[in-house]
């Protein structure tokens, strides 16, 4: 659809900076028209079209695309969900290649989760890591991710949630957003990690469990 539209500005361009032939452009679209226009007199609008019928679409001007607004819609979702899977299947790359101690969980409202596993008599210790992967990093994807996280934590089991996405809002409307968040739920064991998912930048807090910096930094360098 790109394409086409701009191969019709080109062709449009090409016509209107040419005095030929946009001389000639004007005489194919009104040849019914006498040659000179009396000195005062309105010229009725080409086609014979009434003068509250609206603007007169050019030979090259599109018409309407009804169908390419959900054409559109479609090929994004796609394109976020091959986003999705593969930031995904790169951090449970890097989880595994960092840390033997934690194992794969299944939480509901995240894409991927892991926990320290439990040890004879003893529960592991490293804070639950839980992933989430949203178009847009903004403060409802804050407000929400942060929801789900608390009903995970339990026993005061201390919670990381990596809220990864391929666009994040500015860093100043994400900070009040955690901030906000840090004030209604105070005494949680909850941290909140923005990721930008095209280059594993983090807005990371100074309170960040170890093992997040670790796997961003190794994330971010490929290593």
């Amino acid at each position: 659809m790109a394409a086409d539209r701009a191969a019709e500005l080109t062709e449009a361009y090409r016509i209107l900076s040419d005095e030929g032939r946009r001389g000639e452009y004007d005489r194919a679209r009104d040849t019914s028209a006498p040659a000179a226009a009396p000195s005062g007199t309105r010229r009725p609008p080409v086609g014979g079209a009434s003068a509250g019928a609206g603007p007169v679409r050019s030979s090259f001007e599109p018409e309407p695309q009804a169908a390419s607004a959900p054409q559109f819609q479609k090929e994004r979702a796609s394109r976020d969900e091959f986003v999705r899977k593969a930031t995904i299947s790169r951090l449970r790359q890097a989880i595994e290649a960092i840390d033997s101690a934690y194992g794969e969980l299944q939480v509901r409202g995240f894409d991927v989760a892991w926990g320290p596993k439990s040890k004879l008599f003893a529960r592991g210790k490293g804070p639950r890591l839980l992933g989430r992967f949203v178009a847009r990093v903004d403060r409802d994807a804050v407000v929400d991710a942060w929801t789900q996280a608390g009903r995970t934590g339990g026993s005061g089991r201390e919670v990381c949630v990596l809220l990864m996405g391929s666009a994040l809002a500015p860093s100043g409307e994400l900070a009040l957003a955690i901030a906000e968040q840090r004030r209604r739920q105070r005494g949680a064991r909850l941290t909140l990690i923005p990721v930008d998912a095209r280059n594993w930048n983090a807005h990371m807090p100074v309170d960040a469990p170890g093992i997040a910096k670790t796997l961003l930094a190794r994330l971010r360098t490929g290593a």
